[in-house]
């Protein structure tokens, strides 16, 4: 059978091929014109008009190349040799003048001389028959060799055997030994594929036989691997990275992900496109460039809290390696909470939310970290205006073990004290975080991971008040392979976050106020490949909560500040979990999926009991009851649903559509805006019942030019059930009774969300357009419980329009830039109309809640990326960042207050940049 396809490939090259007959090969042809920044494609256009050459190319590899020639009959090879130069493209032609045009090494237009030995049948680079799951690589010459070798994958029973076969195992990194995650292995006929996990697992059932799995993914050149695939085995697959500079791949893995994938309201960011993003302070910042995606906003300039889809900042689950973080942002929020050298990669879910997340009402931001490079030491890091920070990783056990270690360190109060105002002089401002991660295989079915991480922060702002915060997480994942369609991962969590506000300068009235919030989690995560049509995940998870809610104590015996502690609060989250990918047709696909979650409010607790039907209040507590510790004070439970539907209209166009019920058990109150470190997180008890939230979805999306350009328009509606709200005047911290001052509000929130993104080539990024509406109502309870008389009012997170455009130009192989575009509508505010005596007292009249809002929010950023040379061989390769933030110098409010001055309220606009801000980083790695 061999030979006979053999002699078939000959016959149709002698066919194709007119001097294989004899014919003499036709006359030397040449070409002549002037080009300037010409396009190649174009250029290859006015090649094959002129001469008998064609041209053969994937278009997206020559898509950035523009050629700038004169040529005076220049002979056809010649010049494209020129324009080809000093690019990573080679160029192939045959004896028919048909021209192979490819990245990397130029293709064969010949037939080895040995190809038709037949001693040199199937077997070749196979494993023994003997040995079912056996294929090693020859890695000296991995690039070759890999996609030349047949892995024989079991025995070949014939017709005794089955009729389907599944193959699994891990994507790695040739040179790093990491998981290559998000990564696509496919055969096309049949049309059957799957994508690598987090962990750069993959399971493929499919006919028994011989097939060529191509494999293509963010970062990793495109490749393939034949297979005759007869029984159950595993094949550990090495992949090459692709540092083609031209061709960066700008958000999801696979060009076409976001046309045939099920998840809908899903942005993934790599490391290569934060790092492209313009930031305050020189250094890449992961939040910043979540705030550039279709449907997040924060409330204004120096918040890292995320407001998704009208949403609320408490409302986002941020995971770092499955440990909650409560507070992402470092320096009053201009530094998010995350060492950019470590990151692997985002994921952010906006809608369809999948089963195994819980806890949050309008998205989940879940962050990974690199394992650590299993193969060599190696090392990176930055010296920028305000922080430095370095990054060692290498193996402990080569292809086992491995380990990375990052941290960061600021020097402001250094630049602080050399500002020659008095106020900068008299404040300070610092911050530093730690990561460690480790990971192990114990062998081919567990691995072990963990990760450490610990981050401390420290003002004070021209007074004697000191702000302290900190961030501390930890996690343990064990990872098994119970057989190749089926896994598990049991991991175990914990994360603390505490704030201390001291004030020691005046000993009558030095104090301490200190807050703590702790959680521990254990959950477990199961797969199961059912066959090509279901793929099955279900688990359980549980988290137990604990809070200190808030103490002041004296500090130093002249002290004669009163003590004043409130109780710990205890709280106990669990959840089980099951959901189904269904393609029930190869265009049509269905995902179910169910979360029930339960929660228990634990003693010790003093419950307050009010009289019914009256407005809470001090005033109205008729009786106290205790419970003791451990106790059950309140139960709350429910189901959660999640459906999404797929259906794709063609090969690059598809409609989604997905619903989803989430509950939220845990409520972040705040006197600001904006996320601050004294913000204060509140268990549901008796009295404030969780956040409801219910989220339906429907989406286009279309895809372009062979993929290069994604477009989407996604439309949403929201209703949330309980939501917290505050009455005027309200009291947050130290306050005993705290549901006498909040209020359940019903919300709502819709919008559209337009999305275009331009994949490769010198230019590439991403606009996009954001309409949302996000409304309150508190019209239930008393009537000096309602606000606004009852009716629908803007949330504080309200802003009806936003536009983002990211752009990115690269110059040349060492010199590229950015530019980041922002515009979005002032939020909402109250304003004092009016002021009126009351006897002798005078007030002040304001306007209903929200009634009003601050100027636009207007802001450009430029920079430049400036690369070392590329040599193989150094001891290390370096960049410089150039930048500035805020390129017009425009003073963007960030809140709006009053002053009482003789006898008249003043307003006044505060800005946290307004002024244009430089910045020159040094990047390294070696």
């Amino acid at each position: 059978m061999s030979y006979l396809y053999r002699t078939f490939l000959l016959v149709l090259l002698v066919v194709c091929s007119p001097a294989l007959y004899g014919q003499n090969a036709p006359a030397e042809q040449t070409i002549s014109g002037s080009f300037t920044n010409t396009p190649l494609s174009r250029f290859i256009g006015e090649i094959e008009s002129k001469t008998t050459y064609r041209f053969y190319f994937d278009p997206a590899t020559i898509d950035s190349v523009q050629v700038n020639l004169q040529l005076n009959q220049t002979p056809v090879p010649a010049a494209l040799a020129q324009a080809l130069e000093k690019t990573n493209l080679k160029f192939a032609t045959d004896n028919a003048q048909r021209v192979y045009i490819t990245p990397g090494k130029p293709l064969s237009t010949e037939l080895p001389t040995d190809f038709f030995k037949t001693d040199q049948a199937e077997t070749v680079a196979t494993a023994e028959e003997t040995t079912p799951t056996e294929a090693i690589e020859d890695k000296n010459r991995f690039a070759s060799t890999s996609e030349l070798k047949l892995y024989k994958i079991g025995v070949n029973k014939g017709a005794a055997g089955k009729a389907k076969a599944t193959l699994a195992g891990h994507l790695r990194d040739n040179k790093t030994g990491e998981p290559v995650v998000g990564a696509a292995l496919f055969i096309e006929s049949p049309a059957i594929g799957t994508t690598t996990d987090q962990f750069g697992y993959y399971s493929l059932t499919l006919p028994v036989g011989r097939h060529d799995i191509k494999i293509r993914g963010i970062g990793i050149k495109n490749t393939k691997r034949q297979v005759a695939l007869y029984e159950d085995g595993k094949l550990e697959i090495e992949v090459e990275e692709d540092i083609t500079p031209l061709r960066e791949v700008i958000i999801e893995a696979e060009k076409d992900k976001n046309v045939a994938g099920m998840q809908m309201g899903l942005e993934k960011l790599d490391i290569k496109t934060m790092r492209q993003v313009p930031s305050a302070f020189g250094e890449t910042d992961i939040l910043r460039v979540v705030l550039t995606l279709p449907g997040v906003k924060s409330v204004g300039e120096g918040s890292t809290g995320l407001n998704v889809r009208g949403g609320a900042a408490d409302q986002n689950l941020i995971l770092f390696n499955d440990a909650i973080i409560y507070n992402p942002s470092h320096l009053f929020g201009f530094f998010s909470a995350f060492n950019p050298d470590i990151l692997k990669g985002v994921e952010l879910y906006k809608s369809a939310i999948p089963a195994k997340y819980g806890g949050r009402l309008s998205s989940v931001l879940d962050i990974t970290t690199r394992e650590g490079n299993k193969k060599k030491l190696s090392g990176s890091g930055g010296i920028g205006p305000l922080t430095s920070r370095f990054t060692l990783e290498g193996p402990i056990l080569k292809d086992r073990t491995s380990f990375i270690l990052g941290g960061r360190l600021s020097y402001s109060d250094w630049i602080l004290h050399q500002l020659p105002s008095k106020t900068y002089k008299q404040s300070s401002a610092s911050f530093y975080d730690f990561n460690l991660n480790v990971s192990h295989t114990i062998n081919d079915k567990n691995t072990l991971y963990a990760m450490a991480y610990v981050s401390n922060d420290r003002f004070k702002l021209s007074t004697d008040t000191v702000y302290r915060y900190a961030n501390q997480a930890a996690s343990l994942k064990w990872n098994h392979i119970f057989s190749n369609k089926f896994y598990g991962v049991l991991s175990g969590a914990y994360s603390r976050y505490a704030y201390q506000v001291s004030s020691e300068k005046n000993p009558v009235n030095a104090s301490e106020l200190r807050y703590q919030i702790n959680q521990s989690s254990l959950k477990a995560d199961f797969n199961y490949f059912l066959n090509n049509k279901h793929t099955l995940e279900f688990g359980a998870s549980s988290i137990l909560y604990g809070i200190e809610p808030g103490s002041l104590r004296p500090v130093g015996n002249e002290s004669l500040i009163k003590p004043d502690i409130l109780g710990d609060e205890q709280g106990l989250e669990s959840a089980l979990y099951i959901s189904d990918r269904i393609d029930v047709t190869p265009r049509f696909s269905v995902s179910l999926g169910l979360r029930y979650s339960l929660y228990n409010s634990l003693g010790p607790k003093e419950v307050y009991q009010y009289i019914p039907s009256v407005s809470k209040t001090v005033n109205t507590i008729i009786d106290t009851v205790s419970y003791k510790p451990g106790q059950i004070t309140k139960t709350y439970h429910g189901p959660e649903y999640r459906v999404s539907l797929k259906y794709a209209l063609s090969d690059n166009s598809s409609v989604k559509a997905s619903y989803n019920r989430t509950r939220q058990y845990i409520h972040m109150l705040s006197n600001t805006t904006s996320m601050s470190p004294t913000d204060i997180w509140k268990l549901s008890d008796t009295h404030i019942r969780p956040q409801i939230g219910d989220q339906v979805a429907l989406g286009y999306y279309r895809n372009f030019k062979s993929n290069t350009i994604e477009t989407s328009v996604e439309a949403y509606y929201k209703d949330i059930k309980d939501f917290v709200d505050y009455k005027s005047g309200a009291t947050i911290l130290l306050n005993h009774h705290i549901e006498t001052d909040v209020v359940n509000a019903h919300g709502h929130a819709y919008g559209v969300e337009v999305m275009v993104k331009k994949l490769t080539g010198k230019v590439n990024g991403w606009v996009s357009y954001t309409y949302s509406r996000s409304l309150l109502q508190v019209n239930s309870g008393t009537t000096s419980d309602m606000i606004n008389g009852g009716k629908y009012y803007p949330s504080n997170f309200d802003r009806p329009h936003d536009f983002t455009m990211i752009g990115n130009y690269r110059f040349s192989r060492r010199i590229s830039s950015s530019l980041n575009l922002t515009y979005s509508t002032g939020r909402p505010i109250t304003l004092p109309l009016a002021k009126y005596n009351i006897g002798s007292s005078t007030r002040v009249y304001y306007s209903e809640r929200n009634a009003y809002r601050v100027p636009d929010y207007y802001r450009a950023d430029l920079a430049f990326n400036i690369e070392g040379n590329h040599k193989v061989k150094k001891l290390a390769h370096g960049s410089w960042t150039l930048g500035v933030y805020n390129l017009t110098g425009r003073k963007n409010p960030f809140s709006i207050y009053f002053k009482s001055e003789k006898g008249r309220i003043n307003g006044y606009q505060l800005s946290i940049f307004g002024q244009p801000i430089p910045t020159v980083t040094y990047n390294f790695k070696f």
